[in-house]
């Protein structure tokens, strides 16, 4: 099972890219496990300086911008044990 954080405040980004990366995970048909992060100092533990922030696995991939839904698959993906 894959692991997802989406990381922010709770923003429309952060909903968007909670969205983009259910959709993501939907298209692979694969089981994850996602998770939204609100708590301001487990968001900035990630290295996260902009949000939204998205970590797969524990890895931070992308902070401050929303990535496509193909982008984030390839991430899970590449993830995946």
């Amino acid at each position: 099972m894959v692991n997802i954080k989406v990381l922010g405040p709770g923003c429309a980004n952060c909903r968007k890219l909670e969205e983009v990366a259910r959709e993501a995970v939907a298209s692979l048909g694969v089981q994850a496990e996602i998770t939204k992060v609100t708590d301001m100092n487990e968001i900035i533990a990630h290295d996260v300086l902009k949000t939204p922030g998205l970590v797969i696995n524990g890895k931070l991939v992308s902070s401050g911008r929303i990535p496509t839904p193909a982008t984030i698959a390839e991430w899970v993906r590449a993830a995946m044990p």
